[in-house]
Parts: structure tokens; sequence; C-alpha cells
């Protein structure tokens, strides 16, 4: 598989996708780690596989599904990416952010990405759902974008703006949905490390100063891409374990998925408000 891509490319893996499902959908969920089973609530779905498309990175993490399911969810034409590819895999930045781009291309106007995030808070508690209200892209800041090289104005400006990341509009919707269904709604700001090693007491620690309030190994990059194509993002976070600041706790991907398990019906309660509340034909 390629690290780099070209427009041609992501049509290829565009026109087989729209091959292989009966919708047009306008709006995209990715679910993280656990998260998978939200996307059983879809109806009349076409489940499409990733290893199937062209070009597209498999998920070799327990916890991702590694498909595509395309369908209606709340009256609305959903595509959801049941599990991603990261870049702790082995995959280039280009390569996680393909499905973004094949989205972007596929008509879709709005994208509610979801993670599981370890707590740097430690106002936070396992099993919170935290809305992202700006992340910090250290990756970026050490040179890694899957923005780098050259640019394909069809696709984007070369230098996309970053100071809204997370759509205010979408996120004022978001804590409107969680109080009327009584979902307590943490709000924060999501670091975005490589990984897979979770984080020292220190790391955490340096985090905290520097203002995060959740740490991952997803998301910064697909929401880069995400903004560059002119999507509107929502972002949320599904807190896994807490902040292990002292060092006396040991984190593992097991408890990871755990939690995962126990927030999906939490999220997917959150998600079907919001898509309940969204316009039926969402424009950019």
């Amino acid at each position: 598989m390629t690290d780099t891509f070209t427009r041609a490319d992501y049509e290829a893996t565009a026109a087989s996708v729209r091959a292989r499902t009966r919708h047009t959908p306008k709006i995209a969920l990715v679910l993280g780690s656990g998260l998978g089973p939200v996307a059983e609530a879809v109806q009349n779905a076409d489940v499409i596989p990733g290893d199937s498309l062209p070009h597209w990175p498999r998920s070799t993490v327990e916890g991702h599904t590694g498909q595509l399911v395309i369908g209606h969810l709340e009256e609305q034409t959903v595509l959801i990416q049941q599990g991603r590819a990261h870049y702790y895999e082995g995959y280039s930045l280009p390569q996680i952010t393909l499905p973004i781009r094949v989205m972007q291309l596929l008509g879709i106007q709005i994208l509610i990405i979801t993670n599981a995030a370890g707590a740097i808070n430690p106002e936070f508690r396992p099993g919170d759902l935290m809305l992202i209200t700006d992340h910090i892209n250290l990756l970026g800041m050490a040179g890694l974008s899957p923005l780098r090289g050259p640019n394909d104005e069809t696709l984007g400006p070369r230098f996309p703006d970053m100071s809204r990341a997370y759509d205010r509009d979408l996120r004022a919707l978001a804590l409107a949905v969680a109080d009327k269904a009584q979902l307590h709604l943490q709000e924060g700001v999501y670091v975005g490390l490589a990984g897979p090693s979770f984080e020292t007491p220190a790391d955490l620690r340096f985090l905290r100063l520097m203002g995060a309030d959740a740490v991952g190994m997803s998301t910064v990059p697909e929401v880069t891409v995400a903004r560059h194509g002119g999507l509107r993002v929502l972002g949320l976070s599904g807190i896994s374990n807490k902040a292990n600041l002292d060092g006396n706790t040991t984190t593992t991907h097991a408890e990871v998925l755990a939690a995962g398990h126990s927030l999906a019906p939490k999220l997917s309660q959150l998600l079907r408000g919001l898509l309940r509340r969204l316009p039926t034909n969402p424009t950019a």
C-alpha cells in the first residue's frame, strides 16, 4: 500500500463505496475503541468491509471492526466508520486519514468523530463523555501532518484555518441534547499523541500544564483533514481511564475496551438525539 495518494486514488475508493450502497449519506460518524455497537442500530444497512475497498487502511487493533455501515438512523442517512486505523499501527498519516477524504468526495457535510480517551483532568472519571472544545496537535507541532507535501486545491486550501476545528453550533446542539436527556457531558481539550504506549505520569503532568483534559492516539489527524476539506466537525471522547498523575495505577487496552462498551449506550443516546435535531439535508 502506498503512503501517498492523489485525488484519483480517493475518487477510486469513493466510487467503490458508491457501487456498494443504495444510500447517499450527508452525515458520517467515526467510532473509536469499544464504541462499535453504536452502529448496530442502523436500519436498511449496507455493510462494506474496509479490506474490500482500494487503498483503505485495515485496522489491526481489537475493538475496531474495520467496516463501513451505511443506512438510516433517526431518519438521517448516515455513514458509520466502525473502527479506524492508527498511526502507531505503522500507517502513514495520509493512509489513516484516507477515509475522511473519501467521505469528503462522497458528499459528507458533517463529521461526528468519537474516541476512547484517558483522563488528564483529575475531575474526569471513567464512563464520562467529553465534548471536545479544541485539540492540541503534538504530532503536527513535531512536523507530522497529513497535509504535508503538495497541496491539491480541489480538496482544500494550502493553509487551512484551525481556529474553529470543532463546530460551535454543533457543540451547542450537543450540550442542549445532553441537557434534555439528563446526560452529564464534560467539556475539554483533547491532545493527540502517536502511541502505542500509554503515557507516563510525567507525560500526563506535562500535558495537563499545556491545558489538555483528555489524551488519545487518534482523531487529530482526521479532524485536520476534515477541516481542510470543509467538513463541519463535532468531537466526542469517552473517558476510559482515570488520570494516572502519580503512577499508582496501571492502564491496559482491556480497560479501554471495557469502558468503551459501557459508554456505548450513553454515546448512542447522545448521538441519536443529535441526529434527531439535525436537518435531514445538512450543508457545510
